[in-house]
């Protein structure tokens, strides 16, 4: 097959991997890798250098090929091979690697904001049109898989296109350098090559904590580059508050300028990132099949990205049309390790929002259209919307027929009160609870007639 079919199978394995492997397995071994090329029983897989291949052959060979004969079904052998490697300063400093050049994917264009993420993306525009002068530092936190790397290397992308020296580097790079230019006497070059940036976006700081002697180097690295009004980013899967082995002044340092966190998804921006996502790869995927892994896969961006790659993958692979139901196989096994509880059915949801709204579920599902029948029948169509894998048109018919557009715009309107009214918060918790309560009876809405 051709390169474009490996590189396609690859990323759908990536997906599967970054759920069965550590974060730092992956983001160490696995996360710089391609795919190569895929003929007959034989799958090439591009590394970046000797080290990752003969890492990768010894201790996870068994893993990548059960993963990937799971996704291709079918017996298959792999190789890897070295298909460049990371770029070498030049000017007396051969010996400090540095990372290759910016994702090209990972711009402000194409990040999709939403309500967990709005603070952090605005701050990241105005500290790429103003480095060093709004924000400084700007730091970044959030779970893995959130969007910090997209932001940072955004910024960078941004920055490097109003003509500004930018550095981009891991905390793992940045103390691998550090660690080699003490045992090779180079610690003059180490030093200048990071406080003449004018930019310094550092990926991933957790790395460095508990770190003394990087963590001192960084300190007064940021010293440098703050007097000198440089623009400082750093990301952080965790709140500053939340390293305890990070020294007191490199917390301080950092805390010293705007701190924005980053927050999981809601479902309308995971639908909207999917969207974004599939139209980015050229696949035309109808809304009910995005609905549905929006659903399934609800903490992880790049789980979701894998995800949908696994889909894609799987219905060129078996040369069929992508729907709901081809989707729901290819995603069968995913999150198996952490099973979740089963959603409520329907009849329990309709019944549980009737309660608590104190009507009838048959009135729930009715025409009637009096202003707190409408305002219940909204509540039931967020609630079964955020509980199920019911798509809208779903949804719709168990709430007497109502249209997709209909239970969209419910959805939304519930979505936006419940930020502010009191009311519907409390109407909302009062409905989870009698979920959680009442899973277990088989006729939930005799009760209530």
């Amino acid at each position: 097959m051709e390169y474009n079919t490996a590189r396609q199978i690859w990323d759908a394995v990536l997906g599967d991997l970054q759920i069965q492997v550590s974060k730092s397995n992956y983001r160490t071994w696995l996360e710089k890798t391609t795919g190569l090329e895929y003929q007959e029983n034989q799958f090439v897989i591009g590394v970046p250098n000797t080290f990752v291949a003969e890492y990768l052959d010894k201790n996870q060979r068994s893993l990548i090929e059960k993963t990937l004969i799971g996704i291709i079904h079918r017996n298959i052998q792999i190789s890897f091979q070295v298909n460049g490697g990371l770029n070498l300063l030049k000017s007396g400093t051969e010996h400090l690697a540095v990372m290759p050049a910016l994702n090209a994917n990972y711009t402000f264009e194409s990040f999709v904001v939403g309500n967990n993420n709005q603070l952090a993306y605005a701050a990241s525009v105005e500290v790429a049109e103003h480095p060093g002068q709004s924000y400084n530092p700007f730091f970044i936190y959030g779970g893995h898989g959130l969007g910090k790397t997209h932001l940072l290397q955004a910024i960078g992308h941004q920055a490097i296109a109003r003509h500004v020296n930018v550095l981009y580097a891991s905390g793992e790079q940045y103390t691998n350098e550090f660690v080699t230019a003490l045992r090779e006497r180079r610690t003059d070059e180490f030093r200048n090559k990071y406080r003449n940036a004018e930019m310094l976006l550092i990926d991933d700081v957790d790395f460095i904590t508990g770190k003394e002697q990087t963590e001192e180097s960084l300190f007064h690295t940021l010293n440098e580059l703050q007097n000198a009004s440089r623009q400082i980013v750093a990301t952080s899967d965790h709140n500053l508050q939340q390293m305890p082995h990070l020294s007191e002044r490199l917390r301080s340092r950092l805390e010293g300028g705007l701190v924005a966190d980053i927050q999981t998804p809601e479902f309308d921006t995971r639908l909207a990132i999917l969207k974004a996502k599939a139209k980015q790869k050229g696949v035309d995927i109808n809304s009910d099949t995005l609905e549905l892994i929006a659903q399934n896969i609800r903490q992880n961006i790049r789980e979701l990205e894998g995800s949908l790659n696994r889909v894609i993958a799987y219905a060129r692979l078996i040369r069929d049309t992508i729907t709901p139901e081809l989707a729901a196989r290819a995603l069968e096994n995913i999150g198996s390790q952490t099973p979740r509880l089963a959603a409520p059915a329907p009849q329990l949801l309709v019944a549980a929002v009737a309660e608590s709204f104190g009507i009838s579920p048959v009135v729930l599902r009715s025409e009637k259209r009096d202003k707190e029948t409408a305002l219940a029948r909204q509540m039931a169509m967020y609630v079964m919307k955020q509980e199920t894998n019911f798509s809208l048109a779903q949804i719709g018919k168990e709430l007497g027929g109502r249209n997709p557009a209909t239970v969209t715009h419910g959805c939304r309107k519930i979505a936006g009160d419940l930020t502010s009214n009191t009311f519907l918060q409390n109407r909302l918790t009062d409905i989870q609870e009698k979920l959680h309560q009442n899973t277990s009876n088989p006729n939930p809405e005799a009760r209530n007639k």
